[in-house]
């Protein structure tokens, strides 16, 4: 369907639109999905659908869900915070994507309708408007390795065409998933992708997944050292199989997790204590949460509640006009 005839829908959206799309996710929330309908606007009745899935295994060891998300916003671009892992991403509506640096807003990479997104350091834009119908996987922390080369290592801070990966499989993959007729479908051609690529078993380094049990659990606080020598492991070596596979430094992966506590937090409260949220996500103090805030999203956390507005997917800040 043309673009335009999209939008012209979309404003005159009747309400048996409506009851059939809550008959389908209730349907698919028999079927053990999650769904969502977030509103996106009190004054203007729009709907966006999310529709995600943890995969079995052997593919659930190694991918954390996959999703779909459908319906463009009313704002033009959404920030996309770190979240210390990659992710597989494809558009259904264009074969493109268009990232935006935030310091430097004129500044647009362009790439295909399939992409993957390495681990970032810092917050990201995108078009939200261009974002109509896409789905994705959302890999584990660690997870993504199987299945890239090259791998994740080099990809930190990269987005990059999953053609320049896997080929003339990328596109391949892309048409069917524009073919199918919904989520469910999707996510299956997924889980084919994914266990055509995954032709042995392939466990990750021993030291990584015990890092990673560490550094996401109760024992963070563990020096880097104090976890090398519990592999054993020297730490430098440490340190090089985990960046091998997760795409960042075990310190970095670290801060990261700690980040993503202070974000999601800040989703849920509307008027924190600055001191004591701090002190519960492991910083030093208010001053050492805010710097680290601002590093990874750009933005200070008094801002991203401000700019928290519409309802958006997990890690993203809508980007609201002025």
């Amino acid at each position: 369907m043309h673009s335009n005839n999209r939008r012209r829908l979309r404003r005159g959206l009747p309400l048996v639109r409506w009851r059939g799309r809550l008959a389908r996710c209730l349907f698919f929330v028999e079927m053990g999905y999650t769904v969502s309908l977030l509103p996106l606007s009190i004054v203007v009745a729009l709907m966006v659908e999310y529709f995600s899935k943890s995969p079995g295994k052997p593919i659930g060891d190694f991918v954390e869900r996959f999703w779909q998300i459908s319906d463009s916003p009313l704002h033009r671009q959404e920030r996309i915070v770190p979240s210390g892992t990659l992710e597989l991403v494809v558009n259904l509506c264009e074969d493109e994507f268009r990232i935006y640096d935030p310091e430097h807003p004129e500044m647009c990479q362009q790439y295909s309708g399939a992409i993957v997104s390495g681990a970032y350091q810092r917050a990201f834009v995108i078009d939200a408007k261009q974002h109509e119908s896409v789905v994705g996987i959302h890999f584990k922390p660690g997870g993504a390795f199987p299945f890239l080369r090259p791998g994740p290592e080099e990809l930190t801070d990269r987005h990059v065409d999953l053609e320049s990966l896997w080929g003339n499989v990328a596109a391949e993959l892309r048409e069917r998933l524009c073919e199918a007729p919904g989520p469910a479908e999707r996510f299956q051609l997924f889980e084919e992708a994914l266990t055509a690529r995954l032709t042995r078993p392939k466990e990750s380094h021993y030291a990584v997944r015990f890092g990673l049990s560490v550094l996401t659990g109760s024992d963070a606080n563990l020096k880097i050292r104090e976890i090398a020598n519990r592999v054993g492991l020297s730490q430098r070596r440490f340190i090089q199989v985990f960046t091998k596979e997760v795409g960042l430094t075990p310190k970095l992966f670290y801060r990261l997790k700690r980040f993503q506590r202070a974000f999601a937090s800040l989703r849920r409260i509307q008027a924190p204590d600055w001191t004591e949220l701090a002190f519960e996500c492991g910083y030093f103090d208010q001053s050492h949460f805010i710097n680290d805030f601002r590093g990874f999203s750009g933005l200070r956390p008094s801002e991203c509640i401000s700019q928290s507005g519409p309802r958006v997917m997990e890690n993203h800040v809508a980007v609201l006009a002025r």
